[in-house]
């Protein structure tokens, strides 16, 4: 799931696209934002759909075997098993993830080389022929051949991982939550009733998210001049090409946290911000950053600028 780290990013890429651009639409911009975090829950609904067709792929296999011009004994009565995976069949039953597939219009088997190459590399591996051997077929144990379809097979796949990379700029950046959201997809998925399971969802409370991430990009973008002063009244000393933007956009998303979030503490602002400079800046940004943001931050405390509520009195 997306996290508030992860909407952090999703503001940051966007904001930074805004400023690269002399297109500037605020709606069309909001829009974009909208759509890289949806993204991330097509890439995590097609990754689940890469694991329902190779298991499908068992039947199209055995048609195949059987078809050759002399089937060995075993081409004739292959063993199954895959094609009812009682994950795999319980998933494929699910509401949401059929509504999901339909929404995304996602269908593998329109380029079948994606999933043979992985039922291939699957049915020579001894963790496939262990599987076949057992006959116990129950929901817990068939979670077993996929989590090893999916870290072993498909995440190592160079093919696959470039396809999703054609189809998603920021795979990059998503794969380690979309991962995670696989991940917790076969771990929750505990009944036989397809009807009982749940699809992961975007965020813990997406209602609430989508608030707080729409909100800090609109804000940002609406307040940047009043920022921008504040900024530029504490750094008169420096050049302002010598300031990165990457580091002025950081700054600016940390102003608008502290002045229009009231329910988030002022230190889990500056750290959060501190942490994305780590990964999305230059290797001295934390520290100017840091810097900067403390005397913004004491400014803006004599001018009683900042309030907080609930959580975000917490000196954390």
């Amino acid at each position: 799931m997306l996290n508030r780290r992860h909407l952090r990013i999703k503001a940051l890429q966007n904001i930074f696209a805004w400023q690269m651009t002399d297109k500037r639409d605020l709606a069309a911009s909001k829009k974009a934002l909208m759509q890289s975090i949806d993204d991330v829950y097509e890439m995590y609904v097609r990754m689940l759909s890469l694991l329902v067709e190779t298991t499908e792929y068992t039947e199209i296999d055995a048609t195949e075997r059987a078809n050759k011009h002399l089937p060995t004994a075993d081409d004739l009565n292959p063993n199954l098993k895959l094609l009812n995976n009682k994950f795999a069949v319980t998933l494929k039953q699910n509401p949401d993830y059929i509504a999901a597939i339909h929404k995304y219009r996602i269908n593998w088997m329109s380029d079948p080389e994606f999933v043979k190459a992985i039922f291939n590399t699957l049915k020579v591996s001894p963790e496939y022929a262990a599987y076949l051997a057992d006959e116990n077929n129950d929901l817990e144990e068939s979670k077993t051949i996929i989590k090893f379809i999916f870290r072993k097979i498909i995440l190592k796949s160079h093919n696959i991982i470039q396809a999703f990379e054609d189809k998603f700029i920021n795979w990059s950046v998503d794969k380690e939550v979309m991962q995670g959201m696989v991940a917790k997809t076969i771990k929750n998925f505990t009944s036989d009733d397809p009807f009982k399971n749940k699809l992961t969802p975007i965020s813990q409370d997406w209602a609430e998210d989508s608030k707080f991430v729409q909100d800090l990009f609109i804000y940002t973008l609406k307040n940047n001049k009043e920022y921008q002063e504040l900024i530029a009244e504490r750094t008169k000393n420096w050049e302002s090409e010598r300031i990165a933007l990457m580091d002025t956009i950081l700054m600016k998303m940390a102003i608008c946290e502290l002045l229009n979030f009231p329910s988030i503490p002022v230190k889990v602002t500056i750290n959060e911000y501190l942490d994305l400079s780590k990964d999305y800046s230059t290797p001295k940004s934390n520290s100017f950053i840091n810097g900067i943001l403390d005397k913004i931050l004491g400014d803006l405390k004599r001018t009683d600028s900042i309030h907080k509520v609930g959580r975000g009195l917490i000196e954390e």
